[in-house]
């Protein structure tokens, strides 16, 4: 795990996320974060090839599959978790699900980033 924070932190994402070897993301997010995804997806630039603004609590499992099939779909190789526990929590379920790495943006201290995601 590697955290990294800080004023700016957010113009570092895209390093981050090559540092990681991803080419083409799913940006995960809850409706409420839309917004945040949407400038992450910016940020990022041409890696990101999705967002996706359904996370919800509790992460339901049909949830969890429709966020990996678009990811397959855009053929994305990695997440980025924007926003709260739900989303990140998302995030965290594709990864354990799915395989995908996850790229962790709290918006919020819900703890869920400073997690492991196995079972």
């Amino acid at each position: 795990m590697r955290v990294t924070f800080g004023a700016g932190v957010l113009a570092r994402l895209a390093d981050e996320v090559a540092a990681l070897g991803l080419t083409r993301v799913i940006v995960l997010c809850s409706p409420e974060q839309e917004a945040s995804g949407k400038l992450v997806a910016d940020v990022l630039g041409e890696t990101a090839v999705d967002v996706l603004p359904e996370a919800r609590m509790h992460v339901p499992v049909d949830l969890t599959h429709r966020a990996r099939a678009r990811a397959v779909e855009s053929g994305a190789d990695g997440c980025v978790a924007v926003g709260g526990g739900s989303a990140i929590g998302l995030g965290k379920a594709v990864a354990v699900e799915h395989g995908l790495p996850v790229v962790a943006v709290p918006a919020t201290y819900a703890g869920s980033e400073t997690t492991p995601s196995g079972a």
